[in-house]
């Protein structure tokens, strides 16, 4: 079948963060079926774009066989403040519009739109319109729920439009999938979606990449690079925005000083400067930033850490996600901090992988790392139970394959 898929933050092949839909469309791909992929030309913690773009409203490439990305003009206002980002996501909605009217080839057999951002369904909502074809909407986070609850959507006028238009996307879809079951309760508890129209396919973990590094990473070489040695070191990768949260995190390794424990933190987003210099003025010795790497990087780095942190801002929104990072830091056998209530601390409970800490509490937060610091062997089993349950539950490829499935039956 033909899928177009309309995915903002499509990675490109050398970037860091979520790569769900880089590695669900290569097992598609690799099955024969065509995959159009219409993009941004920002990441989504970045605010410029690729040099390779400057000047271009378009461009377009093919990633591997039978998949096809056109990149399409992102402002680079983009992740400078709300008002920008904003700007970002409506100048992607106009681009992506025209690229998917005239710079991408059909006929398609369905659109599929993940979000966030809310606003790419205006480009999937009219495509199918145009095109008389399915719609399959993707709610990887609740929003507008997530903006209003972090204080980053606050405008009356915007919220009433953005609860309106996801409910105008709702409607329009032929099929929903959500990540998780809390997200699946709401839609058809609370917003009214009938229950045949929802399935869940979640994250997972990446094990092609994962077992291969597990067997190739000199620990202690790359430890002793990084100068890591003799330090309990704790990693936290992915945005460094509003939602993360992650003062608690510095405020955290502020009580540990002097301890022999390390924080890492990987990646960016705009509060990555502002939390750069309160480490500097809370003189951190005890905790680096590190920039953006892809993948295969990333999970050096996670393989050779002693335990990954999850975390989110207090909210209760937060409390009916999973946190991808989760899935990374099991399919490395690394043990997990979750700082997240709700169903992702149920499935790091469940699993036996990790420790579940109150968000925005650093008192304890630091409290269970100094257990996890006196029980090596039992924090280390931690790693292995989160392993072993994601390989049986959470394996990329088995939800790739259940995912194509529903999109084949729905092209028929």
């Amino acid at each position: 079948m033909r899928i177009l898929l309309i995915h903002q933050y499509y990675l490109e092949q050398e970037d860091a963060g979520g790569s769900r839909f880089n590695e669900m469309t290569k097992i598609w791909a690799a099955e024969g079926h065509q995959v159009t992929v219409i993009a941004g030309m920002i990441h989504a913690n970045a605010s410029k774009k690729y040099p390779r773009y400057k000047g271009l409203f378009f461009h377009k490439e093919n990633y591997e066989a039978n998949i096809e990305v056109l990149r399409c003009h992102v402002s680079e206002s983009y992740n400078i403040n709300f008002l920008g980002r904003l700007w970002g996501y409506f100048s992607f909605v106009f681009s992506s519009l025209l690229g998917a009217f005239f710079k991408v080839k059909g006929p398609f057999d369905l659109v599929l739109v993940t979000s966030p951002p809310l606003f790419v369904g205006i480009t999937g909502l009219v495509v199918s319109k145009l095109k008389g074809i399915p719609l399959v909407f993707e709610v990887r986070d609740l929003w507008p729920e997530s903006a209003i609850d972090t204080g980053v959507l606050t405008n009356r006028f915007l919220i009433k439009a953005a609860y309106w238009f996801e409910k105008t996307m709702y409607k329009n879809a032929s099929l929903i999938n959500v990540l998780t079951p809390a997200f699946e309760r709401t839609l058809v508890d609370k917003k009214g979606v009938p229950p045949g129209k929802v399935i869940m396919i979640p994250n997972a973990a990446d094990f092609s990449l994962s077992d291969h590094l597990l067997n190739k990473v000199d620990k202690a070489a790359f430890r002793k690079e990084l100068g890591w040695e003799g330090k309990f070191v704790i990693i936290y990768v992915g945005a460094h925005g509003v939602a993360n949260h992650l003062e608690q995190i510095l405020e955290t390794a502020a009580l540990l000083k002097g301890e022999p424990v390390h924080f890492a933190l990987i990646g960016d987003g705009m509060r990555k400067n502002p939390l750069k210099q309160l480490a500097a003025s809370m003189q951190l010795n005890n905790l680096e930033f590190i920039d953006p790497v892809n993948k295969e990087k990333v999970y050096e780095y996670i393989i050779s850490a002693d335990a990954g942190c999850s975390v989110l801002k207090k909210v209760d929104t937060f409390k009916t996600i999973y946190s991808n990072k989760t899935f990374d830091y099991m399919g490395c056998q690394t043990p997990i901090f979750m700082l997240i209530d709700g169903i992702s601390r149920e499935l790091v409970e469940k699993a036996q992988a990790g420790i579940y800490v109150e968000p925005e509490n650093a008192a304890e937060f630091a409290e269970k790392i100094r257990w996890a610091l006196n029980h090596r062997d039992e924090t280390k089993q931690m790693g292995m139970n989160g392993y072993d349950y994601a390989k049986v539950n959470l394996h990329r490829s088995v939800l790739a394959a259940r995912y194509l499935e529903n999109l084949v039956r729905l092209g028929k």
